[in-house]
């Protein structure tokens, strides 16, 4: 089963509230669980971003390649934009 970014975060963030009320709950919520949350957060969302775009890439680098190549299931049609010398 393939998770997607978006429900990754979603993971993510879920864990981190939690964890905020339960130190809430326990009286040791500081300024210091906080920038460690934050931490937490911003880094898991980086790493997630850029899993995605080169996810994005390869998938559409595989796509270029297959046209490239002639390959006629790809699904995708190919038009050319006249230059400006041919109009």
């Amino acid at each position: 089963m393939v998770i997607s970014a978006q429900e990754r975060l979603a993971d993510v963030m879920a864990a981190v509230v939690e964890v905020a009320a339960e130190s809430g709950e326990s009286g040791t919520y500081t300024a210091e669980v906080a920038r460690t949350l934050t931490a937490v957060v911003g880094k898991v969302g980086a790493r997630i971003a850029v899993e995605a775009e080169v996810r994005g890439f390869r998938s559409g680098w595989s796509e270029a390649m297959e046209l490239a190549a002639g390959a006629p299931e790809s699904g995708a049609e190919v038009l050319r934009m006249p230059s400006s010398s041919e109009e």
